[in-house]
């Protein structure tokens, strides 16, 4: 259930030296489990249009192979055995919930190069972890909603209570704002990855607060249909993927994950015998997160501010959670001019001081 959350424990961002393979291979077949449909238009339609790019990039080199809808538990592990007896070189499992069955399957076929998305476990050599800071586009996101509002009420739905999308509030939130003291943040959550009907039904609970933008960490488009139906009166964002269709109504940006750079330097390096396990937790500058276009409902000059943040996070001079930032029951967190650490960042529990409400347990 708990599919993308990160732990402080997880050393992100290092390649690890070991396992790597001294011979290459004429082919590869790469196989992709996947927790949603990959119509979902977001998350898992994002991972297939990198399993996607795979293909494209290397033609005939390469066999793809995919399952939508697999359940996180014992039917994905199920789904990994045959995966493996398939004959599959490389499987990524692009869901949290899918770690430990990843790591007890990897256990079993140890010539089966395993990629975990968003995990932490890498208890076998042939186990590697990836991931994306998606707080940085949060940051981008925050900006556009802090000078936006015209209520100074902005909104997030929340999927699951766990760090990664705690991290996301909480800069979301703190960029809105440093550009507008005055905003307030309510947070809605939905308690799933994906459905629609639940989507919907946290959009019109934050639009009855009167929030006038919307934020989501959910899969699905049904945030940005819920908000199209306010006559403009609401704005968004796309989720995970561009969410283009919605370019000409709420959608004003989006956070786009960019999966296939990654899995083409993977499959590669099988093809080229250069592979060894790796732990990476990349962003904005190396881009894993892209900022969709930022539509013509933005006025220029806060496209320019939210592209300005864009770019100083790629370029390093801007960290999303620099001090001096307090936690929300006032206790100092950051001293002025500090950054997070990693590893506050990926055990977060807490919001930011400035938001109200409570995080459920």
């Amino acid at each position: 259930m708990k599919r993308r959350t990160l732990l402080a424990s997880a050393a992100m961002g290092l390649m690890l030296a070991s396992g790597a393979f001294a011979q290459g291979m004429e082919k590869v077949k790469a196989c992709f489990v996947y927790v949603g449909p990959i119509g979902d238009g977001g998350w898992t339609y994002q991972h297939h249009q990198g399993a996607l790019a795979v293909q494209e990039k290397f033609g005939d080199k390469v066999e793809i192979q995919y399952q939508e809808n697999v359940p996180e538990g014992a039917d994905a592990e199920r789904v990994l055995t045959q995966m493996a007896l398939g004959g599959c070189n490389i499987i990524f499992t692009t869901s949290f919930g899918y770690m430990d069955a990843t790591n007890a399957v990897a256990a079993k076929f140890p010539d089966v190069k395993f990629e975990h998305a968003t995990g932490f476990k890498r208890e076998h050599p042939n186990v590697s972890t990836y991931n994306a800071r998606f707080y940085e586009g949060r940051a981008v996101q925050g900006t556009i909603a802090g000078r936006m509002t015209k209520s100074n009420k902005i909104g997030y739905i929340g999927s699951f209570p766990i760090p990664e999308v705690v991290m996301g509030i909480n800069s979301y939130y703190l960029a809105a704002k440093k550009v507008n003291p005055n905003v307030e943040l309510s947070v809605v959550w939905a308690f799933t990855w994906f459905d629609p009907a639940k989507e919907a039904d946290s959009a019109k609970a934050l639009i009855d607060q009167g929030v006038d933008v919307i934020a989501s960490h959910t899969d699905s488009t049904a945030v940005l249909a819920e908000a199209a139906k306010t006559d403009g009166k609401v704005i968004g964002f796309g989720q995970a993927s561009d969410m283009a269709e919605y370019k000409d109504g709420p959608r004003v940006s989006s956070i786009i994950d960019n999966w296939g750079p990654y899995y083409i330097e993977r499959v590669q390096a099988l093809l080229d015998g250069t592979y060894a396990q790796s732990d990476v937790w990349a962003g904005i500058k190396g881009g894993e997160v892209l900022i969709g276009e930022i539509t013509d409902k933005v006025p220029p000059e806060v496209k320019a501010e939210a592209e300005k943040v864009r770019d100083d996070i790629a370029a390093g001079t801007l960290h999303p959670f620099t001090g001096p930032i307090n936690k929300q029951d006032g206790s100092p967190w950051l001293a002025e001019g500090a950054t997070a650490p990693d590893g506050d960042l990926l055990g977060m529990n807490f919001y930011v001081e400035g938001i109200t409400g409570d995080i459920p347990q």
